[in-house]
Parts: C-alpha cells; structure tokens; sequence
C-alpha cells in the first residue's frame, strides 16, 4: 500500500505559519513547504547549534523569518496577527530530555505556556482556519510495557521533558473543548490537532544527546562513539515520515476539520523499533573508515527503556504509512552527511532527499 503525501496544490500560495522553524525538523519542514509554494512564515529562537541545518542550508531565503520567544506572549501574538496565517504548525519546543532535568522551568515555559500563549492568539486570529500541535511520544504515561501506546492512552511523562509534553497535550485538549469544540466547528471554524511522533534521525542534526549526532560527530572525529544506554528501545523513524504526516494532517483538518481535531500517532513500523546499540553498530558499519562505538557505562539521568506507538489510526483514517525502512534512514543519513563533509550544497542535498523520499513506493 502505498502511503498519503502532501498535495503540493494544496500548500502552493497558503499562507502558514511555523514555529521552531530554526531547529532539525523545523528546517526540513520549511525547505519542504517552501518547495511547495506556501507563503511561509517562521517564529523560532536563532538555532541553537553551530552549525545548524537552517543556516547550512539557507533556510530563511524561502520564508518570512521572525526570530523571537514562544514564552513572550506579546511579541507571539503580534507576530501570529501580522501573518495572518490560515494554517500554524506548532514545532516551537525545549526538545531534549537531559536539557529538562538542568533547566526544568526553562521547559515547562516554552512547553506548556508557550503552547498557551499560540492557543490563546488563535482565539483572536480570524484567518486560522487549522493548528498542528506537535509534541511527543513521550506524552504518554510510559508503563515500560512492550506494545504500542494508542492515542487515547493516559498523558504522563516521568522527566520534566515528557512530562511538559503531556502537558501541552492537555493544554491542547482544554482549548480544543473550551474554545475549538468540533460539535461548533461551524462557529469558530478552527481544527485542532495533535501530530505524536518518536524519536527522528536524519541528516543535519547537531544537537548535543542524541545518537545519531553524537555518532556523527564522534565519527567526524576519528573517535569511538560512546553509548550511553545501549539496550533502549525506542521508535525510529526518519525526520521526513513524521513531518509528511503533520502535512496531510494539516490537509485533513481543513477539508473534514471535525472528524479529525485530535491526537495522531506517526511512528515507524514495529520492526523499526530497535535498540540504541543496533543503530550504533549500523551506522559505524555504513560508515566505514574503522569507525567503531562502545559503552559508556557512566550513572545516567531516567530514561525510558521500552517506547513504541501503535499508529493504526493514523494508517487506516489518514493513509498515512512510513514509506522508508530504519536501514534506508541510517543509509540517507550517511549519505547526507558525506556529502556535506564534501563541501556540497545543502539545501540542495535536502530537496533531493526529500525527492526520494516522496518517488519511494511503499
């Protein structure tokens, strides 16, 4: 079966607004909607690391770039009214778990109020017609059992990370109930929805912990690559599935905003749920050149160690399927960081990507 992807008709002059859109999946979602033909708006702080993909790859040459803070409720607001945007996709995020547990306050304010401050603006912003919260798989109240979470599962989150997510989620319910209710669509007129996704690997991602950066890097620079939690399942998946979902997501609410102003799942296929040692050994035998990974047996803080989505609903409601295998993601990862180390244009290593991705059958 063959999966949904985005309708470039549909994308080609709408105006939408994106938030986050500096960091890893705000930079591939941008160049994606600026290939499209959308009249794209970004609200983001300036990336957080050097070198990032957004200025790698020229991101903000396609798009309206507003550099500023979610948590600054009166510079959000101003920039939501000036863009008057029919469509937001709320990415904007403090998005790593051991960030969390140094700067939890940090987290839960751009987590949490800032997904209030977006939900509140769109209240007064007559042009919305549809709103993406992104959040996490990590919403969930992780039981540490061996199935897949469905979308109807309890929020939760053991660290200030997840849990800051499962906030947002309910935020995102409360106003969806109280503001956004599908039983008066016809009065307001805005669908609000949730897009959860796992854990995305891809090319041009430079943060600090997280494996595939940190395998990059190390690789880089001719060192073993150090493991911190080798038997950690968690939900693989190339930062490119996700995004198509919150893409055809987005379509959906505007034709049918009712039917489907709710949670989404968008995880990989159960056999991409691997352990964090598969995907080390994988990468540094794609690699080659004698790169090699080991155990890092230092104390560290919680994590999770068994994670995985049930994406039914997704699959059977939306049409949506990942349409890459785990292999082909480390496989497009190697190749896109081989041809940065190779001076090559990276904007243009990203659309041809994104060409392949969308010519891939399933």
């Amino acid at each position: 079966m063959r999966s949904a992807i985005p309708d470039p008709a549909f994308w080609a002059g709408r105006k939408v607004l994106l938030t986050g859109h500096t960091g890893f999946k705000g930079s591939w979602l941008s160049l994606w909607l600026q290939r499209m033909g959308a009249d794209l708006t970004g609200f983001a702080l300036a990336p957080e690391t050097t070198p990032s993909l957004f200025d790698e790859a020229k991101v903000a040459r396609g798009m309206r770039s507003v550099i500023a803070d979610v948590r600054n409720r009166e510079e959000f607001d101003a920039a939501i009214r000036s863009a008057q945007p029919e469509i937001i996709i709320h990415m904007a995020a403090q998005p790593l778990v051991r960030h969390s547990y140094a700067f939890p306050v940090e987290t839960y304010a751009t987590n949490v109020m800032g997904t209030v401050h977006l939900l509140d603006s769109v209240r007064r912003c007559e042009s919305v017609r549809v709103v993406v919260n992104v959040t996490s798989d990590k919403c969930y109240e992780n039981r540490e059992w061996l199935w897949g979470y469905r979308e109807d599962e309890p929020m939760g989150g053991y660290d200030p990370y997840s849990n800051s997510k499962g906030c947002s989620e309910l935020v995102t319910s409360a106003f969806r109930k109280s503001y956004f209710n599908p039983a008066h669509h016809a009065e307001h007129r805005v669908a609000l929805g949730t897009g959860r996704a796992g854990n995305v690997i891809g090319g041009g991602d430079w943060a600090a912990d997280r494996l595939i950066p940190d395998c990059v890097r190390a690789i880089g620079e001719g060192r073993s690559v150090h493991i911190r939690n080798p038997a950690s399942v968690r939900p693989w998946q190339h930062v490119l599935e996700p995004l198509g979902g919150y893409l055809v997501l987005a379509e959906r609410l505007h034709r049918d905003g009712p039917a489907f102003a709710e949670g989404w799942n968008f995880g990989p296929e159960e056999s991409d749920a691997r352990p964090v040692e598969w995907i080390a050994q994988r990468m540094t035998e794609r690699w080659g050149a004698g790169a090699s990974w080991t155990f890092d047996g230092a104390p560290q803080p919680h994590e999770a160690a068994h994670l995985k989505l049930d994406c039914s609903k997704a699959h059977a409601r939306l049409g949506w399927r990942p349409r890459w295998s785990l292999e082909t993601a480390i496989d497009r990862i190697i190749d896109w960081h081989k041809a940065h180390l190779a001076g090559e244009d990276v904007s243009r290593i990203c659309n041809q990507q994104i060409d392949e991705y969308l010519q891939h059958g399933h």
